[in-house]
């Protein structure tokens, strides 16, 4: 077509373009019914009617503020900082950012593009191109034009909407991978601050048994004066003592080095972040019940983004199968176009054009067919990722329920072994005054003792943090609302 004519529709060349265009769209309409349809596998996780080392009735989910039922104000103030500070919530945050940018260039194949063009030209035709003999003239030309041009792809097999589709589930995971960073991140700042109250609290300890040693090391020497007792006897309590004495460093090291991975979890450096702590024994016990195992599939964002992965993961290998079927795309044309700049505004000097195409892959040496395979090993490992990341969930619960209920029978009976050693030890003490008890049963009331204090404060923390873990195993106060809030946030971005 000349630049600046305009084609009737009513000639004969353009009914036969339209009528080829028709047919290319009836053909196309037709193979549309042979495109597969992807069905949703079945998962074969069994869900247990209920928790085998819990109750079988239904629960509210926690609280989204769970680390308030510690009742703790500075374990309260480091969580607050957490969720606004720490790195790795902040990196999520970008994740999603980047995520809801793919998933608006994933849709941008579903709209029409329009580009417009300018362009001025002036060309020098020498004369031997237009004379075999001279004199020879040089001939001068200019071109000026200004136009618009279109196209767009006929999405028949749904591809296009497939992967935009791919595109969104895409950015919803990535919301819901922010919510297990973020559940992950409180709990690690839990957990944190109950070992610094816990290396506290064996520091105390540890520091009261070298007080006692000291004091008995003193009785000993006193009954070595008068002859009552032997130079081995004090060798053996000042070895007792030296043995506490060098219990305080590892301990000091456990929390200065617990006091820094909190400071890191709440995004500041270490020097920055004070913690006075306290003692495990001012933390309350929180009530929890599990519920049903059917009600974690709802409560847990990692099942969550397990889940969208996979229905994003079947969205693309549906855009793979389509992009076996052919590709129609209308393109058109329009402008303005002249020789003289003058006229480059006149009805006269517009022009236009229409055109489509439909391109069927025939030979790629494999390509097409062997990119739905790769998708459909994607998506066969999604599969397996979602049951286990569902079965998991399961056991995160049962261990936490189990580890609460032996740990909370485990501190029972260890406070039991406390109580016993220390009337022992008492009448020990009374006795050495009395100078009618042996070294060696003082040796070991005191290593009894010593031991048993030490380990209840283990066991305590040991209970504590299997709190922290059912916590994050029932989804951190995260449910249905959660996973609604994340969709239309994604709605929203796009």
């Amino acid at each position: 077509m000349v630049p600046g004519e305009l084609r009737d529709p009513a000639r004969p060349g353009a009914r036969t373009s339209f009528l080829r265009l028709f047919s290319a769209v009836a053909v196309a309409l037709g193979l549309s019914a042979c495109l597969p349809a992807d069905q949703r596998p079945d998962l074969g996780v069994a869900v247990t009617p209920g928790f085998a080392a819990g109750d079988k009735r239904t629960a509210a989910s926690v609280s989204p503020d769970w680390p308030r039922l510690f009742r703790s104000a500075e374990l309260n103030r480091l969580v607050q900082r957490t969720s606004g500070q720490n790195f790795d919530i902040a990196i999520a945050l970008t994740r999603i950012r980047q995520a809801d940018a793919q998933s608006r260039i994933s849709s941008a194949s579903l709209y029409p593009t329009l580009s417009g063009s300018g362009d001025a030209s002036r060309s020098l035709r020498p004369g031997t191109l237009s004379s075999k003999r001279g004199p020879f003239g040089d001939s001068v030309g200019n071109s000026f034009s200004l136009g618009l041009s279109a196209s767009y792809e006929l999405d028949f097999w749904g591809k296009n909407r497939a992967a935009a589709d791919a595109g969104r589930l895409a950015a919803e995971a990535t919301r819901f991978d922010k919510e297990v960073v973020a559940l992950t991140a409180v709990s690690n700042v839990v957990t944190s601050y109950f070992q610094v109250l816990a290396s506290q609290d064996r520091l105390r300890i540890a520091n009261d048994n070298i007080a006692a040693a000291e004091r008995v090391l003193k009785v000993i020497r006193a009954r070595l004066d008068v002859g009552t007792a032997t130079q081995l006897d004090v060798a053996q309590q000042e070895s007792v003592l030296a043995q506490q004495r060098a219990s305080i460093p590892p301990l000091q090291l456990a929390l200065r080095q617990a006091k820094v991975t909190l400071a890191v979890l709440v995004g500041e450096a270490p020097a920055a972040v004070s913690i006075k702590g306290g003692s495990l024994n001012a933390v309350a016990v929180p009530a929890v019940r599990p519920g049903l195992p059917s009600q974690l599939l709802q409560r847990r964002p990692d099942i969550a983004e397990a889940e969208t992965r996979l229905t994003a993961q079947e969205a693309t290998l549906y855009a793979a199968r389509a992009a076996l079927f052919p590709s129609i795309t209308l393109t058109g044309q329009g402008g303005l176009e002249s020789a003289v700049l003058k006229n480059l505004l006149r009805p006269d000097a517009a022009f236009a054009q229409a055109a489509s195409g439909l391109v069927q892959p025939i030979l790629d040496g494999g390509r097409l067919r062997a990119q739905v395979e790769l998708e459909r090993g994607t998506a066969d490992e999604l599969i397996a990722t979602y049951r286990k990341t569902i079965v998991s969930a399961f056991a995160d619960v049962e261990n936490a329920l189990i580890a609460i209920q032996e740990n909370s029978r485990h501190e029972r009976l260890q406070a039991e072994v406390v109580a016993s050693a220390r009337r022992a030890y008492a009448i020990t003490e009374q006795r050495l005054r009395e100078g009618t008890i042996d070294i060696v049963t003082l040796l070991n009331t005191q290593q009894t003792l010593f031991q048993a204090q030490d380990q209840l404060s283990q066991v305590r923390l040991q209970k504590l943090t299997a709190y922290v873990e059912l916590f994050k195993a029932l989804g951190g106060g995260w449910n249905e609302a959660s996973r609604q809030a994340a969709i239309l946030d994604t709605e929203a971005a796009r």
